[in-house]
């Protein structure tokens, strides 16, 4: 009969190997509808890539991404091979940022 501290020690090493360790984010998404679109100003339009990211043409990093005053509508087109974790990454760095509308488009 096996003691109670190896069933234990099994266990313990097996919910250690099997969780994961890395950091997990939300990122709220909403089905886009017919709204108001304000004509003020126009939307921000984001490029990604798997190795780059553009705001109207102009490049910038993720992690030191600006926007210019007054922006509260973001598109966001993405190239082939994008990931969701890069996308992901970026839809975190614009929630930091706040008031901001965001819509992803998609290809065809």
């Amino acid at each position: 009969m096996t003691s109670l501290i190896d069933v234990i020690f099994l266990l313990l090493l097996f919910f250690m190997l099997s969780s994961t360790f890395s950091r997990f984010a939300e990122v709220e998404l909403s089905a886009s509808g017919a709204g108001s679109a304000s004509a003020d100003k126009p939307p921000l339009f984001v490029q990604l890539s798997p190795e780059s990211l553009t705001v109207n043409g102009t490049s910038q990093s993720l992690e030191g991404l600006s926007l210019p005053e007054g922006s509260s509508r973001v598109l966001i087109a993405l190239k082939a091979d994008v990931t969701a974790q890069r996308l992901t990454d970026l839809l975190v760095a614009l929630r930091g940022i706040g008031g901001l509308s965001v819509t992803v488009l998609t290809a065809g």
